[in-house]
């Protein structure tokens, strides 16, 4: 166990640049590292700007694995090039984003080193001997978990976006660069990756990214509806949300769903529009700095946890609102 050190983050590389959730995590790495390295590891190709950005963010060392066996994301190949590199450096504990890619990479990684993997995880402490101890939510979100992994390492979980907020970065900073090359064995890739065919544009909401989220929910009554909405999050500089009811209902895109099965988010500001509040929604955007709720019923569930709550039709109270801010900026 003593020959296992620093903390491990995974920070996923798209189109040459870091995304957020892994810049998000390098602050959980610290948090835990008691003392030791936190060390951003980078799979892919042209990693040298998503390698800055790391470094720039509180990485203190930084591992590279580049070629053109990594220009697609493939679960084979990347769990191979992983495994070489925890079996080479041992690292006490590697810490994943609970994207799509992480919930699948980590587990396989898992299991190829026999240790454990705490999913989709909202906490980590540190606890005694170095064990660090994962909080993640169960049945529904009703009650918290906390998963340890005493005896095997590395220590390894997944982290749900917008959990952790980024630091401001420093571009100034500087962090070891270590460059491994690893080839793959030909027998390594089982799947080919045929056509890329790009997600309607309507699906496409960067929702983990978002400062500022107007959500609508069951109480919005139609698909039109989110029309108020999208002009109200444009003129915020923000992006429109949903529950699941509204998915559900056919008005809007799965790609915009907050919540237990849609995702994290951690905005400046969240307004909640006809969202009754229901645990399963909450835990997607427990995160977020602020909450407005609006809502006709005064008894729902989310004016517990709204700093500020509008009791009305949201069908007034949303164009009013508009035309306020619409004011404001003029």
């Amino acid at each position: 166990m003593d020959e296992h050190k620093n903390v491990w983050v995974y920070v996923e590389v798209h189109g040459g640049k870091a995304k957020n959730v892994g810049l998000e995590i390098i602050g959980a790495g610290k948090k835990v590292a008691d003392g030791e390295r936190v060390v951003a590891v980078l799979v892919g190709k042209n990693l040298d700007e998503a390698a800055k950005a790391a470094a720039s963010y509180g990485a203190d060392q930084v591992i590279t694995v580049s070629g053109d066996g990594y220009a697609e994301y493939s679960l084979e190949g990347y769990a191979y090039a992983l495994k070489e590199l925890v079996e080479k450096h041992k690292p006490a504990a590697f810490l994943f984003g609970a994207t799509s890619n992480g919930r699948e990479l980590a587990p396989r990684l898992a299991a190829r080193l026999t240790t454990g993997c705490a999913a989709d995880c909202t906490g980590l402490e540190l606890g005694d001997n170095g064990v660090i101890q994962w909080t993640r939510p169960v049945y529904s979100g009703r009650y918290l978990s906390v998963v340890e992994t005493p005896i095997a390492r590395p220590q390894i979980g997944t982290i749900r976006p917008g959990i952790f907020k980024r630091g401001e970065p420093d571009a100034g900073r500087a962090a070891e660069s270590i460059s491994e090359d690893i080839a793959l064995p030909a027998d390594v890739i089982r799947t080919i990756l045929v056509e890329k065919v790009a997600e309607a544009a309507e699906g496409a909401v960067k929702l983990e990214d978002a400062e500022v989220i107007v959500s609508g929910g069951r109480g919005l009554g139609s698909e039109n509806n989110f029309a108020l909405l999208k002009e109200l999050a444009d003129l915020l500089g923000g992006v429109v949300g949903a529950s699941r009811a509204s998915v559900d209902a056919g008005w809007i895109h799965h790609g915009h769903q907050v919540g237990q099965t849609g995702k994290t988010v951690g905005p400046k500001l969240y307004i909640a529009c006809g969202i009754s509040g229901a645990i399963q929604h909450l835990a997607g955007m427990s995160g977020s700095d602020v909450v407005i709720a609006i809502n006709r019923d005064a008894d729902a569930p989310i004016f517990e946890i709204a700093d500020y709550g509008i009791v009305g039709d949201l069908k007034v109270v949303v164009p009013a609102l508009t035309a306020e801010i619409k004011k404001l900026k003029a």
